[in-house]
């Protein structure tokens, strides 16, 4: 029998958010349990929510703080491709929401020496030089799925959801039946949307 061709998944996200967090390494998982195969890619909840006039002054500091991460992996996928945005998006994942890191200039600095990069990239915190490539990048994503939702966006055979939203991380064979499932409502003509409101944080184990 002939091996099977992997299906091909892209992801979005945006390094602080949590819930991207958790589903991207439900993406790894699946990965090691079906034949998947994850592209990876830059949107950006700063630009998504510019220009509101309702954003909590809380999550106003939050979206500040926010460009600096995926300006950083924006910059890093211009220089040296797309196959650095995984490790650098580990990276940050790793120290943004496990080690509860300061999101400052000394931690994005560890995460791209972690990842093998310069760290001086980390000179586009604060640089709007990559902002044109940010900006394509996260219309690309938001494009397929309306400027209504946030992140994570995953497209699989053409067709692009918001989410999934979980948590804990589905992992081993959980991680395959909710794969299965995205590509069952992702195959269903018309399917636009299931919805329950969360219960529960952000667990990350």
């Amino acid at each position: 029998m002939p091996e099977q061709e992997p299906t091909q998944l892209d992801f979005w996200f945006d390094p602080l958010c949590p819930w991207a967090w958790i589903s991207s390494r439900w993406v790894l998982e699946v990965e090691k349990v079906r034949p998947v195969t994850a592209r990876w890619h830059v949107m950006s909840l700063a630009i998504l929510n510019s220009g509101k006039e309702d954003v909590p002054d809380r999550y106003k500091e939050f979206l500040q703080q926010a460009w600096g991460p995926v300006r950083v992996c924006i910059a890093a996928e211009q220089k040296f491709g797309p196959e650095v945005l995984l490790p650098l998006y580990t990276a940050l994942g790793t120290r943004f929401h496990h080690d509860k890191a300061e999101r400052n200039r000394a931690t994005i600095e560890a995460a791209l020496a972690e990842a093998g990069l310069p760290t001086e990239l980390a000179d586009a915190m604060d640089s709007t030089d990559y902002d044109e490539a940010l900006l394509a990048s996260h219309k690309d994503g938001m494009d397929r799925v309306g400027y209504e939702v946030g992140t994570p966006v995953i497209s699989v055979d053409g067709v692009s959801f918001f989410g999934p939203v979980v948590s804990p991380i589905p992992r081993g064979e959980d991680a395959a039946r909710l794969w299965d499932g995205v590509l069952l409502v992702a195959g269903t003509d018309g399917f636009f949307e299931l919805k329950r409101s969360r219960t529960r944080d952000p667990i990350f184990d």
